[in-house]
């Protein structure tokens, strides 16, 4: 199972492949914001994924869009609700 690793607080919490990292953080009460139940609608969830990014799910049309519309996105922004986790370990920053 994929460990995730959040920054500035070093708590690492295991999930299944295949869930959302959102979903994920929530399990773990990692304190995330969220506020559209994971529909890609509002960008509260925007995190940087700072290592492990090719191992996530592609960036699909919704999030892309959503990202676009956000303040402060890098290369490694992603909306927490719609990347899901692949094999490797991730490292993410919580914005």
């Amino acid at each position: 199972m994929p460990m995730i690793t959040i920054m500035s607080s070093g708590k690492t919490v295991e999930a299944a492949e295949g869930v959302s990292i959102l979903q994920a953080l929530l399990a773990a009460e990692a304190g995330i914001a969220h506020k559209c139940d994971g529909k890609a609608e509002c960008g509260s969830c925007h995190i940087t994924v700072r290592e492990g990014r090719k191992s996530l799910s592609k960036i699909q049309r919704e999030e892309n869009e959503k990202l676009d519309a956000l303040v402060g996105v890098g290369s490694g922004s992603r909306l927490a609700c719609q990347a899901k986790l692949g094999t490797e370990n991730i490292t993410v920053e919580l914005l």
